[in-house]
């Protein structure tokens, strides 16, 4: 069910429920399966089933943009979706400053469309906030972009991210990072992270549920460490699992909505730099 012509291709949204279901692909098509379980693609030159499980209905969407390869996964986006993205990346965070080239095409690079609710999905790219659940939300795309700049994360660092959400910060991490470790305290986030990232076919990233504060000790240490929740002090366990020179990015304040982003850079045993970044407001770290 697809044009007449070899490589057409058209996208399409699933609805998710109980159940399981097929779709017999045409070389060449494309189905999104939503912010859920992402995409998967038939190659042009032969054909195949989609296995689209937990979905009972499907319907048509926009024509895809020529996918890209990019690390080991083959990107597939449409083409409004791809001009909204760059519409963001040069209106919100190039010209707010950003100028880190491996960032601003890391930013231009993740579907941010599949890590938010579908019913949010329009709302993509908009630069704000999203909720995605359980009290929490998708941070702005700005704040993702200036947090990760001031990390200064270069291709074949180690990164460990707190609070992973829905995996969008991780995923933007990954195109640029050698390996990311996220951590998120709340199971059904890390559980939708994790199968969200797999599914997009970000192989590089790892997700954990756990207590945030303590990091991830068995793979530090760490070149950056980006926490996405603030709080009045850095815990001492990231601290620790810098590298010498690594860098760790927080929110610093007592208060929510008076939070300062800093970055800290560990410059010897027990010592660090601080450098104070600007203001911020992001849920508070809760862990031990």
């Amino acid at each position: 069910r697809r044009p007449e012509g070899t490589g057409s291709a058209f996208l399409l949204n699933g609805i998710a429920s109980p159940g399981a279901a097929g779709y017999s692909a045409q070389p060449g098509s494309c189905l999104r399966t939503g912010a859920t379980m992402g995409r998967l693609r038939v190659p042009a030159t032969r054909g195949g089933t989609f296995q689209v499980r937990g979905f009972t209905a499907l319907s048509f969407g926009s024509p895809v943009a020529p996918s890209a390869k990019r690390g080991g996964r083959t990107v597939t986006a449409t083409r409004e979706a791809s001009l909204e993205r760059d519409r963001m990346v040069a209106g919100e965070i190039a010209a707010r400053g950003v100028e880190d080239p491996l960032v601003l095409e890391a930013m231009r690079a993740v579907p941010r469309e599949d890590f938010v609710p579908a019913d949010l999905a329009e709302y993509a790219y908009e630069d704000g906030p999203l909720p995605i659940g359980h009290g929490q939300t998708i941070s702005q795309p700005y704040i993702v972009a200036v947090m990760i700049a001031a990390a200064r994360v270069r291709p074949g660092d180690r990164v460990l991210e707190i609070g992973a959400g829905s995996g969008y910060g991780a995923a933007v991490l990954s195109e640029i990072a050698a390996e990311v470790y996220t951590v998120e305290r709340i199971e059904a986030l890390a559980d939708s992270a994790r199968d969200r990232l797999a599914a997009l076919g970000y192989g590089n990233v790892h997700v954990r549920c756990g207590d945030g504060t303590l990091g991830w000790a068995e793979h530090a240490p760490y070149d950056a460490i980006i926490v996405t929740a603030g709080g009045p002090t850095v815990p001492r366990a990231l601290l620790d699992q810098l590298k010498p020179g690594g860098r760790l990015v927080m929110p610093l304040g007592s208060e929510p909505r008076a939070q300062r982003l800093v970055r800290r850079t560990r410059t010897g045993p027990g010592a660090c730099t601080q450098d104070d970044l600007e203001w911020v407001a992001f849920v508070s770290l809760i862990g031990e």
